[in-house]
C-alpha cells in the first residue's frame, strides 16, 4: 500500500516506521520545513535506507519512507490511505482532498488497534478533559502490583502502535493489558477500537477551535466506550459521562460503573469515612462494600491529596477492579504511585505559605479542580486563554482567593472576570510577556500572602506565549521559589 502520514511528530514518525517496516510506502506530509522538521526527516529517511534505527520489520522489506516538507495540503498521488497526527483538524485540505479521492484518514491508535495479534493484550482507557496522564499512570501501577505485565501509553507519550507491534517480539513477554490514555483527537480517528473497559472522567469545554462545538468534543470522547466488554466507568458528579455511556453501544453484559467522592450506591465506587470502597466488583452490591485503600494511600507523603486525585485514583481502581484486580493490590499501586511534576506539586513552604505547582492546569476545569483543593489562594494565572471565558471559574473560587496575580497574554479576559465577580480581591496585572515574568509573580504572591496561605500556580490557560510549555512554565515558578527561599535564609 501507499500510505501517507500527516505530521512528522512523534505519533507520525512513530506511524511512519511501523508502516515502512511492515512492508508499506510510506510519504510523510508536513506543512513544517524548519531545522526540527528537516532533522526528523533526515533521520526517518536514514532509517528506511539502513534499517539502522529500532523499529519492526527488517531492511529487506521496507518499501522506503520519502518526506515532503513545506506542504501539508497535498494529497500525494497514488494515496491508498492516509494516517493523521492527533492534532490534524478534520477540516484539514488533506483531509478535503482524501475525501474526494474516496481515501479513508484514520489515526495511528486505530492503526495500531487493526494490528493486534489473536492473543493482543486488553486496553483499558482512559479519556477527559482532565485527569487522564495521571489516572492511566495510577492504573498501571496497580496493574503491576497485581503482577500483571502491563505499560501506560497512547496519548501519555508512548506510541501505543510501538507497543502493539513490539508485544512478544524477540523473546520478551507478551503484556497482558495497556493502560491507554486517549484524546479526544485520537478517539476521533479510531472508529473501530473497542476497549474491554473505560473511563470517561470528565467533560469541560475544551479544542473546541479543533472540534467545532460541544457537542462534537463530547461524541469524540465517547467514542471510547463503543463496543466495550466489560465496564464503561463514568463520574456521577459529571452527568455528561453518564449520558455518553447510555449512548454507547456496548457488548451484551457490559456493565455501567459510577465513582462518586460521596457515599457509593450499588454498581459505583466512592469514599466512606476516609476509605475507597467498592459496591460495584462485590457479590452482592445491594449490602456488600469492599474496602480497596485509605485516601491516604493516594500518593502517600505529598500531603492530603486534591479532590480531583482521589476522583482519579477512583477511576483507576474501576478500571483495575473490572480487569478482575485485587483489592489488596488497588492499595499497593496506589501507595506506588507518583504523580508527574506540575500536576499539584509541592515546591516549598516559606514563612508559613505553601507553594504549589499546578502549571498542567492549562483549562478552566483543570484550574476549578486546583483552586478547590485549598481553603485560602494567592493565585498565579493567565497565558493563552484559548478561546475560554473566565466568569464561572472566578465564581466558584471568589470566596477562596486572598489575592491574585495575572500574567500572559489574555490575563485581560481574567482581570475582567475578577472585577465583575470577585472586585474586593486585590490583584496584581504584570504587563510583561517575557519569561523573567515568573520570578516578580511570585514576588507579588508572596507580599499578598499571610501564613497559612496556598501561593498556587494554576495557570487556566496554555502557556505558548511566554514558555516552550507548560512544563518550562513549572519550572520558572520551581525556580522562582527557590530563588525566594535562598534569598530569605
Amino acid at each position: 500500500m501507499h500510505i501517507t502520514v500527516a505530521g512528522l511528530g512523534v505519533s507520525g514518525s512513530s506511524a511512519a516506521r511501523a508502516l515502512a517496516g511492515l512492508g508499506a510506502r510510506v510519504t510523510v506530509v508536513d506543512g513544517g520545513d524548519g531545522d526540527k522538521q528537516r532533522a526528523a526527516a533526515a533521520e526517518l529517511e536514514a532509517w528506511a535506507a539502513t534499517g539502522s534505527a529500532s523499529g519492526t520489520g527488517d531492511a529487506g522489506h521496507r518499501a522506503g519512507i520519502t518526506v515532503r516538507l513545506g506542504d501539508g495540503d497535498t494529497l500525494p498521488e497514488g494515496t491508498d490511505l492516509v494516517v493523521t497526527s492527533p492534532g490534524w483538524k478534520p477540516t484539514s485540505p488533506l483531509f478535503t482532498a482524501a475525501a474526494a479521492a474516496g481515501v479513508d484518514v484514520v489515526g495511528d491508535v486505530e492503526i495500531a488497534w487493526r494490528l493486534r495479534g489473536p492473543d493482543a493484550a486488553a486496553w483499558l482507557g482512559v479519556t477527559g478533559t482532565n485527569g487522564k496522564t495521571t489516572t492511566v499512570r495510577m492504573l498501571a501501577s496497580i496493574l503491576e502490583a497485581e503482577g500483571l505485565h502491563t505499560m501506560a501509553v497512547g496519548n501519555i507519550g508512548t506510541p501505543i502502535i510501538d507497543v502493539v507491534l513490539g508485544q512478544g517480539k524477540d523473546g520478551a513477554r507478551p503484556y497482558d493489558v495497556l493502560a491507554v490514555e486517549l484524546s479526544s483527537y485520537q478517539l476521533h480517528w479510531a472508529p473501530s477500537l473497542r476497549a474491554h473497559s473505560a473511563a470517561v472522567l470528565n467533560l469541560a469545554p475544551d479544542h473546541l477551535d479543533w472540534h467545532g462545538s460541544m457537542q462534537a468534543y463530547a461524541a469524540d470522547k465517547g467514542r471510547i466506550y463503543e463496543g466495550n466488554t466489560v465496564a464503561c466507568v463514568y463520574n456521577v458528579a459529571d452527568k455528561a459521562t453518564e449520558e455518553l455511556v447510555r449512548a454507547a453501544d456496548v457488548e451484551e453484559g457490559c456493565r455501567a460503573i459510577g465513582f462518586t467522592l460521596g457515599t457509593p450506591g450499588p454498581s459505583q465506587l466512592g469514599v466512606v469515612e476516609g476509605l475507597l470502597v467498592d459496591r460495584a466488583f462485590v457479590e452482592n452490591r445491594q449490602k456488600q462494600a469492599q474496602e480497596l485503600a485509605e485516601v491516604a494511600d493516594i500518593a502517600p507523603g505529598s500531603g492530603a491529596p486534591a479532590p480531583h486525585n482521589i476522583a482519579n485514583a477512583l477511576a483507576a481502581a474501576a478500571l483495575a477492579r473490572a480487569f478482575g484486580v485485587r483489592p489488596a493490590a488497588v492499595r499497593d499501586g496506589l501507595r506506588a504511585f507518583h504523580p508527574d511534576a506540575h500536576r499539584i506539586q509541592h515546591i516549598a513552604d516559606v514563612d508559613g505559605v505553601t507553594y504549589i505547582d499546578d502549571s498542567k492546569a492549562t483549562n478552566t476545569h483543570a484550574a476549578e479542580a486546583s483552586l478547590a483543593a485549598y481553603e485560602h489562594i494567592v493565585w498565579i494565572a493567565g497565558g493563552l486563554a484559548k478561546g475560554a471565558t473566565f466568569d464561572e471559574l472566578v465564581q466558584k473560587s471568589a470566596a477562596r482567593l486572598r489575592g491574585v496575580v495575572l500574567i500572559g497574554a489574555d490575563r485581560a479576559l481574567i482581570r475582567e472576570a475578577l472585577a465583575r465577580h470577585a472586585p474586593e480581591v486585590p490583584v496584581v496585572d504584570l504587563d510583561r510577556t517575557d519569561t523573567g515574568a515568573m520570578s516578580q509573580a511570585v514576588r507579588e504572591a508572596t507580599r499578598l500572602a499571610e501564613p497559612g496561605d496556598t501561593v498556587l500556580l494554576a495557570p487556566a490557560c496554555a502557556s505558548m506565549d511566554m514558555f516552550v510549555n507548560y512544563n518550562k512554565r513549572g519550572d520558572a515558578f520551581a525556580d522562582a521559589v527557590r530563588e525566594l527561599t535562598a534569598r530569605d535564609h
